[in-house]
C-alpha cells in the first residue's frame, strides 16, 4: 500500500509542476556580452535574453527558468530533444519575437538549432 501512496504523490507532483508552467516562443542568440542585466560581467552559456513581455522592466535580471521544447513554430519537422535546461535571464530582447531569446548553447540542449524558433514551455525554479 506504501509503494502505491508513494506513486500517486509522485504523479500529483508532476501534474502540479507541469500545470505551473507558461506557454512561449524560444530562439537563439549568439553574442552574450554585454547585457542589460550584467554589463561586461560574464555569466556563463546557460543564459537568456528575455522578451518584452517577460522584461517587466528587468524585473526578471537574475531569475532563473526551467525552458522545454514542447514543438516546431516552422517547417523543421521534431525539432525537440525531449530534455529541459534551466537559464538565468541576463538580458532583454526588444522586439523579438520570442519569449525568451536562448543562448545556442542552451537551446540545443532542448532543440535543434536548424529550427531556429520553437514552441516551449517555461517556469520560474
Amino acid at each position: 500500500m506504501t509503494n502505491y501512496s508513494l506513486i500517486f504523490v509522485c504523479m500529483v507532483v508532476c501534474l502540479v509542476s507541469f500545470a505551473s508552467a507558461k506557454s512561449g516562443i524560444a530562439t537563439f542568440y549568439t553574442k552574450y556580452i554585454p547585457s542589460a542585466c550584467f554589463k561586461n560581467k560574464d555569466q556563463g552559456k546557460m543564459i537568456a535574453a528575455a522578451g518584452d513581455a517577460l522584461w517587466k522592466n528587468g524585473a526578471v535580471c537574475g531569475k532563473k527558468f526551467t525552458v522545454k521544447c514542447t514543438g516546431p513554430r516552422n517547417g523543421v519537422p521534431h525539432p525537440c530533444t525531449g530534455k529541459s535546461v534551466t537559464v538565468k535571464v541576463v538580458d532583454q530582447c526588444p522586439g523579438c519575437p520570442s519569449t525568451m531569446d536562448l543562448s545556442r548553447e542552451a537551446f540545443e540542449i532542448i532543440a535543434k538549432p536548424v529550427a531556429g524558433i520553437i514552441n516551449m514551455d517555461y517556469k520560474k525554479v
